[in-house]
């Protein structure tokens, strides 16, 4: 039978003959410590409890373990060397009810799937979780791995006496054993265990029902004993509490999952995974050092987010993959939409305009683009498809639906879809015709053009002024790049800026449905001549905003001047896309943020424009003029650091932009300086975090060496720290030290995935491409090896992260159509992430010969 990667044809054949009971899963995690001979390995033993429609047929369980010691079947004995392959167990000549018996050694995972076990270096503690989504849960019990197999669990768990552990529901230890209450029916992928000596803080939520009952949820936060310092648990408490109240009041359905707890956790892949009343999170959202409010503002999203997910996601569950955008973008829309109505931020659109958006447009001009609703063939394609479209771009376009139906009617159409299906399974058709109902719009036309086609249009203004200078046409031309030619609906808000007292300013705005190559807009005929016209002001659509000349013109002398911080935040994004679209070279990007990003206020657009500005030197720069650009960055960097607030955000955002852009002695000399405290910014504090960030480029240059990383990691000798040394240690300018981390990375198995990432991250160094360039060739020697014996997680991170993008000529190019051209029946999987590869740096090369031509033209 085909291994590990499940078909959404063999998912259907089964969802159609099997309904699931129940589970009973009891594991023994008491061999995570002490020490082990061999690979170390956990008892797991499942009871399953099913029905099959068809009696006499056949199916099969999933589980991914070394080595199964028993299968029983309605009281059978199976012989595992039969039944088992690897990752199937073979059930043949079902009974109408069946119970299946599963007792295997499963592995612990270094790779942040399945049941992670990390060793904490600063004590030698052991943690352990589980991640699962999509399909992972199969490593450490044997399930039926598809999300419309849903059934209530009872786990058990048998754990080092110390320990504490968690699960999905309340838990209670007695005779040495871990028992949690069953579950409400749920898929196997949100399942969920964590172990280990964590450090727990507790509160509660309580609200009075409208029939009268109050609800109680018991809340909690966990995280590793060496992180309990840091640990601002009152913050996520609170946003937690402003979330449930701001969900109970808009989707009237009470939570239906008990207790409440999050874990931080180490080594973690991903943002954060919405598991049912065990929610878990990437520790680095527990913040060591000084961090700008944005990092707070992500952190909150990140909560609500996954709060969403507890009815979205959770309760009602996509059938396939296909629909994961249901979820996704149901839940990216949520947070951003109970950060601003429920917590103190209330400027989170700004930074879903600016940052949410930006990944999205990214992803949508990818060659392996998609609709939202996307066709996913299997458990490979459904890891690709947590991606841009997936998340941002399908939340972007549920906040244009929004401007479309109405909050009333999106919110109606909400509680009715979760009354209709709890703890069920549904597919695009269910939340449109709910939506239909409530909205009395046609939600197939709208659905067509945005759900199912993929691309994104871009918007430009034409005006035509009359004699007396005022606005005698105002037109919006739409296009679309040829690939996905579709034009679209777009409701949109189009806005006219002029000077007033020194101020970029609004003076006129009307709402228009654009439609079509060109849309004609009446209301602001006799306006007068506008500065500026930005035609997705608001953003209420998703597109790409393009400008007329004078707009343009206006940008570039007065965009500090824009009063309004979303409207100055969309113009920076349409900017942003111009430079990548090589229609403004990448010099005017960058003079544009050195002239006006001191003046930023918004401190997530300003640490936005900085990442924006290092990728235009990086990739879209001319190669003659990087020098002159690192120079000019570093030095704009190096005068807002000293003109900054001291003790703000904004000086700390300067001075991390500053490590970043360093790039001669005297900004080396100050880096070091403010390390060993001989020199001093007023108000800026050295912390452990920013010392690392200050040690990074000063040993990527040769300005410190493995002494002075020794020296830092005794000073933080920390699983974080850890982490830092081993990047900046792959960041040393030798070829020796490219060559180990390469090895490290590619030909061993040794790092865990949080090390692998490090070690990655300091090794593609900007400064240093003529000594990565003997790893190009290496490269397209080695993922096909590497995709085919690594779990799915390392490869992804190997096969992005390494892409010789630093050797930016057509050259590379070249190489990689010759690779993606012999390698045509290698898996889609991995062609789409080496495709995407070649996209983008095809796509910095033009920006560059765009930057070349005004060189020229200068």
């Amino acid at each position: 039978m085909p291994g590990e990667n499940l078909s959404r044809d063999e998912a259907r054949e089964r969802a159609a003959l099997l309904s699931v009971d129940g589970y009973d899963v009891s594991l023994d995690v008491r061999s995570a410590v002490g020490d082990s001979r061999g690979e170390r390995t956990f008892r797991s033993v499942t009871t399953i409890r099913f029905r099959c429609n068809e009696p006499g047929a056949a199916s099969f369980a999933d589980l991914i373990a070394p080595s199964v010691t028993s299968v029983s079947l309605n009281g059978r004995d199976l012989d595992p060397g039969e039944v088992f392959d690897g990752s199937r167990i073979l059930l043949e000549d079902l009974a109408a009810e069946n119970e299946l018996v599963v007792d295997a050694q499963c592995a612990y995972s270094r790779t942040g799937e399945g049941l992670h076990r990390f060793v904490d270096p600063e004590d030698g503690e052991v943690y352990l979780y589980t991640q699962y989504e999509p399909a992972d849960s199969r490593r450490v019990f044997a399930n039926f791995e598809q999300p419309d197999l849903k059934a209530p669990f009872r786990f058990e768990v048998r754990a080092p006496e110390e320990w504490t552990v968690w699960s999905n529901g309340v838990g209670e230890r007695a005779d040495g054993v871990w028992r949690f209450a069953e579950t409400k029916p749920i898929s196997t992928y949100i399942t969920c265990v964590v172990a280990g000596p964590y450090h727990y803080v507790t509160d509660s939520y309580t609200r009075d029902l409208g029939d009268g009952t109050t609800l109680e949820i018991p809340l909690g936060a966990l995280c590793r004993k060496g992180l309990a310092p840091h640990f601002d648990a009152d913050d996520v408490f609170l946003i937690t509490k402003q979330g449930l109240d701001f969900f109970h009041e808009h989707f009237d359905y009470p939570y239906p999952f008990g207790k409440y707890d999050q874990a931080f956790v180490p080594e973690y892949n991903l943002g954060a995974m919405e598991n049912p009343g065990l929610v878990t999170f990437r520790e680095e959202y527990i913040f060591r050092g000084k961090v700008t409010r944005l990092s707070y503002e992500s952190r909150a999203n990140v909560i609500l987010h996954e709060m969403a997910h507890m009815w979205f996601g959770d309760l009602v569950t996509m059938e396939w993959w296909d629909d994961l955008w249901l979820k996704e973008s149901f839940a990216d829309f949520m947070g951003s939409f109970s950060l601003v109505g429920a917590t103190r931020f209330t400027q989170g659109w700004i930074t879903f305009a600016n940052r949410r958006k930006a990944w999205a447009y990214r992803a949508d001009q990818l060659p392996s683009t998609h609709p939202i609703t996307a066709d996913i063939r299997d458990l490979q394609d459904a890891k690709l498809n947590f991606d841009g479209i997936t998340y941002a771009k399908g939340a972007s376009v549920l906040k244009q639906l929004v401007a479309y139906v109405g909050q009333d009617a999106f919110l109606e159409g909400a509680r009715r879809y979760f009354k209709r299906h709890a703890y069920g399974n549904t597919r695009l058709g269910d939340l449109l015709s709910v939506l239909g109902e409530t909205s009395g719009r046609d939600m197939g036309a709208w659905a067509r053009s945005w759900l199912q086609t993929a691309g994104v249009n871009s918007l430009t203004p034409q005006v035509l002024l009359d004699a007396q200078g005022r606005i005698a046409e105002l037109a919006v031309v739409q296009e679309a790049p040829e690939s996905h030619p579709e034009l679209r609906p777009h409701r949109v808000a189009i806005g006219l800026y002029r000077r007033e007292e020194g101020a970029l300013v609004r003076y006129a705005r009307t709402e228009a449905d654009v439609d079509g190559p060109r849309t004609v807009v009446p209301d602001l005929v006799g306006e007068a001549a506008p500065e500026l016209v930005l035609v997705n002001d608001d953003d209420l659509t998703y597109c790409k905003i393009r400008f007329d000349e004078t707009s343009l013109e206006t940008l570039h002398t007065h965009l500090g001047d824009i009063a309004d911080p979303l409207a100055r935040a969309l113009c920076w994004s349409a900017l942003w896309n111009l430079t990548r679209d090589a229609l403004l070279p990448a010099r005017d990007f960058i003079a544009l943020v050195l002239r006006f990003a001191g003046r930023e206020s918004d401190i997530g657009v300003l640490q936005m424009l900085h990442a924006w500005a290092e990728s235009a030197l990086v990739h879209y720069v001319a190669p003659p003029l990087r020098a002159t650009g690192a120079r000019l960055l570093a030095e704009g960097a190096e005068r807002e650091l000293y003109a900054a607030e001291p003790g703000g955000e904004h000086q700390l955002a300067w001075a991390r932009f500053f490590a970043q852009t360093a790039e001669d002695q005297g900004g080396f000399e100050l880096l070091q300086g403010l390390l060993d405290g001989t020199s001093v910014i007023e108000g800026l504090d050295v912390d452990q975090e920013l010392r690392w960030m200050f040690l990074e480029p000063l040993v990527a240059h040769g300005y410190a060496d493995e002494k002075a990383l020794e020296a830092e990691l005794a000073r933080d000798d920390t699983a974080s720290g850890k982490r830092h040394q081993v990047r900046c240690l792959a960041a040393r300018p030798s070829a020796a030290v490219k060559a180990q981390a390469w090895a490290l990375v590619v030909e061993s198995e040794d790092l865990s995935n949080a090390l692998v990432e490090a070690t990655i991250a300091g090794f593609a160094q900007p400064s240093q491409r003529e000594l990565l360039a003997p790893y190009a060739q290496k490269y397209f020697a080695a993922i096909e090896r590497v995709w085919s014996e690594r779990s799915i997680q390392i490869a992804m991170t190997v096969v992005k992260g390494l892409y010789p993008y630093l050797q930016d000529s057509p050259q590379t190019l070249v190489e990689t159509d010759v690779w993606l051209a012999a390698h045509d029946g290698a898996p889609p999987a991995l062609r789409r992430l080496v495709l995407e590869a070649w996209d983008d740096l095809a796509r910095g090369l033009r920006g560059q010969a765009c930057d070349a031509r005004a060189e020229e033209h200068h």
